[in-house]
């Protein structure tokens, strides 16, 4: 199914083998787009079903085998799309942009370039610095020179129009006939019409400024998806005859051939431990926030990073299966389960702007033809109603209310993906967060000092004396716990790892050991080990100080709630919105932080099954939030109504997600929501404005109580309305 080449379907039609091909399409950054890619491609022969996917740049068009070689790419590339047969195995980072980024220079729609890093370099990009630039002096040679201003306005406007213009009857052609541009089209040539012709100009350019800044954000978010494969190492050190290992091709890898891991390393593929002892962090893939022991039989997941000690693995699953390119499979088919959604605007056009080009046709033919009126003075009247059909007020109101709730939004740390999230956001019945660097701060902290003879300031002098230089999680709590208190740990010497154990060195001529509870159970008396299981029952990480071999103390750490959690999963149950928990963390642990914030919890759970319970949500017709900050959580992000990643978050996370919270706050979620909802009711206000006065002019119009100047300043009002209305979000506060 997801190959370029034909392969066939379960089943027939009419005796005629069905089969799938993928082509990955540039350009391609809105649900317009989608529409315009699915309508066209229907109309191919052959073609029996589209699916369009705009999140993962995608087309997968159903066919028999009647369909000519090229017959996808053409119409494409009539609309201003690049399209080029995509390959899920070689489509990288590079690989996935292929030919299809180079675009077309059909027509001005295509967006390609945003589908690229310099971006700016774009014909997309060219094109709107060119209209604004001719705006700007259109405007600049009226001021100086008014005379100038009847054809330098006009000449203004062609700079933008014209490509807008032709990718409007393009798209016609293909079967959308009002379609966005179309609808930009009529506006513009309306307003040129009676003569408005700086507003359209100026209408245009937002128009052309929102379009690139569609397929930036389009563009960034797929490269987002694609850098997942950069977790997996580009070579192995394979085993091969007894003979030392040689570096190999990670992507060659056979299932069966026994791989070396050394510390520090990733794992390569998906495998089984054949021998050695090791602390492998696997947070890329469950979100575990302590790395987990490792050693012969135990499973190991591509993208991991080996901690301190080699591995031998035998790999289980080649590099199109292994778990990196699973979730890459997961994210891109979450996104494509959303079926595109189009822009209200658009869809609204396909009823106004015809109705109103047919309302201004009969007022202009009717009377004169039917009842003998004066052909000027009707004509005159059509006009205005064709200017009152402009639809630049609507065309302005909702993007205004959307910039405006965006702009607050992001002044207070809130990135929301364009209006389509805030839309979203407001009908939310339920949360789900992930645990580590979401719920919690992400990293362990010392909870508790049990000192079994000594202080406190002793037992954690001697432990940070160990953990020194270390890097690893928990040895980083430890020294930050010292350092909290002032104490300045003495030297160690002889300090060794001891894989899956911990590690041991001399302090002060004595010999130290920090070792984890199951190492240290021999030392341990009853009551020790009693209160050691206790803080694990917690949900604790607990590790044995010994000294001399003789128990000196417990120093229990956790990833503990951040400090606004309790108040932020608060805020959110006021707002009638339940919130759970889903993590890859032990059932322990997350129990523990889940009851400390009254939410249920599931743990222990790999990416599918996250992507699991987020779709079983929704089959009950709950409306769900993601919020996660790992690679992890990115197929449920993408599957969810609304993916949300936390501050902090891996570049995957946040590109995938369609808002993020930059300052880590949980209250930031429900403050989502709530501005979510201030600016929906302000979109609808707006929409009732731009309407409303249209509809009153209109019928003025019709009657002749208003001419043309009447109707150009109700155009004019409804637009500084809806504006002035969508300003006030600006000043919002949670």
């Amino acid at each position: 199914m997801y190959g370029s080449s034909p392969e066939p379907l379960s089943g027939t039609q009419a005796g005629t083998a069905l089969h799938t091909s993928r082509y990955r399409v540039s350009g391609m950054d809105c649900g317009s787009c989608a529409a315009k890619i699915e309508t066209a491609l229907r109309r191919v022969p052959g073609v029996r079903e589209v699916r369009v996917s705009v999140p993962a740049g995608t087309v997968a068009v159903s066919h028999d085998d009647t369909l000519g070689a090229d017959a996808v790419v053409r119409p494409l590339a009539a609309l201003g799309y690049g399209a080029t047969p995509a390959d899920p195995v070689a489509d990288g980072p590079d690989a996935a942009c292929g030919g299809g980024c180079c675009g077309t220079e059909a027509h001005s729609h295509s967006h390609g370039d945003a589908d690229e890093a310099s971006w700016w370099r774009g014909r997309k990009a060219r094109l709107t610095v060119a209209a604004g630039a001719a705006l700007a002096a259109a405007t600049v040679l009226g001021l100086l020179v008014p005379a100038t201003e009847p054809w330098a306005f006009p000449l203004a406007l062609m700079v933008g129009l014209v490509p807008v213009a032709r990718s409007a009857l393009a798209a016609a052609r293909a079967g959308t006939p009002f379609s966005i541009e179309m609808l930009m089209t009529v506006a513009a040539v309306g307003a040129l019409l009676i003569g408005a012709v700086e507003e359209a100009a100026t209408v245009l350019v937002l128009f052309l400024i929102g379009e690139l800044l569609e397929g930036v954000a389009a563009g960034r978010a797929r490269a987002g998806i694609r850098g997942l494969t950069a977790l997996v190492p580009d070579t192995a050190l394979l085993e091969q005859d007894g003979a030392a290992p040689q570096a190999v091709p990670a992507t060659g890898l056979a299932v069966g051939s026994v791989i070396l891991v050394r510390p520090g390393d990733r794992v390569a593929a998906d495998g089984i431990v054949l021998s050695g002892r090791s602390a492998v962090d696997e947070s890329p893939v469950t979100g575990e926030s302590v790395p987990k022991p490792k050693s012969e039989g135990d499973a190991v997941f591509a993208g991991t990073i080996n901690a301190d000690g080699a591995l031998r693995v035998r790999v289980t699953a080649a590099a199109r299966d292994n778990t990196i390119a699973r979730i890459v499979r997961l994210v891109e088919e979450a996104q494509a389960s959303k079926a595109p959604t189009e822009r209200l605007i658009d869809r609204f056009a396909r009823f106004y702007t015809p109705g109103i080009v047919g309302v201004a046709a009969l007022v202009a033919l009717v009377p004169p033809l039917a009842f003998d009126g004066g052909w000027t003075e009707w004509i005159y009247r059509a006009l205005a109603v064709l200017l009152i059909g402009c639809p630049c007020a609507l065309v302005i109101s909702t993007p205004a209310a959307i910039a405006a709730g965006l702009s607050n939004g992001a002044r207070r740390g809130l990135l929301l993906k364009g209006g389509a999230v805030l839309e979203a956001l407001g009908r939310i019945t339920t949360v789900a967060f992930d645990k580590t660097g979401t719920l919690t701060e992400g990293r362990p902290r010392v909870t508790d000092l049990i000192p079994f003879g000594g202080s406190e300031a002793e037992l954690l002098a001697d432990a940070a004396a160990l953990e020194a230089g270390s890097s690893h999680p928990l040895a980083r709590a430890i020294l930050a716990a010292a350092a909290e208190r002032g104490i300045a740990p003495p030297a160690a010497g002889e300090v060794t790892a001891l894989p899956g154990a911990g590690l041991n060195g001399r302090v002060a001529g004595r010999e130290v050991a920090l070792l984890s509870p199951q190492a240290a159970a021999s030392a341990l008396r009853p009551a020790q080990a009693e209160q050691a299981g206790a803080f694990a029952e917690a949900g604790k990480t607990v590790s044995v100080l010994l000294v001399d071999g003789i128990a000196a103390g417990l120093i229990a750490m956790r990833d503990e709630p951040r400090p606004d959690a309790h108040s932020g999963i608060a805020a959110l149950d006021r707002a009638g919105i339940r919130s759970l928990m889903v993590t890859g963390d032990n059932a322990r642990t997350a129990g523990a932080v889940a009851g400390a914030l009254g939410m249920t919890a599931h743990a222990e759970l790999l990416p599918e099954d996250k992507l699991r319970i987020v779709r079983s949500l929704q089959a009950d017709g709950q409306r769900v939030a993601k919020v996660g900050d790992g690679i992890n959580d990115a197929p449920a992000l993408a599957a969810a109504n609304v993916g949300i990643a936390m501050g902090g978050g891996t570049d995957v996370a946040l590109e995938t997600a369609d808002a993020a919270i930059l300052h880590g706050r949980v209250g930031d979620v429900a403050a989502m929501v709530a501005l979510s909802r201030r600016t929906m009711a302000n979109i609808r206000q707006n929409i009732a404005l731009a309407l409303g006065l249209k509809a009153v002019f209109l019928l003025t119009t019709v009657l002749g109580v208003t001419g043309l100047w009447p109707a150009i300043l109700a155009d004019t009002g409804a637009t500084v309305l809806v504006t002035a209305n969508a300003l006030r979000l600006l000043s919002v506060r949670p």
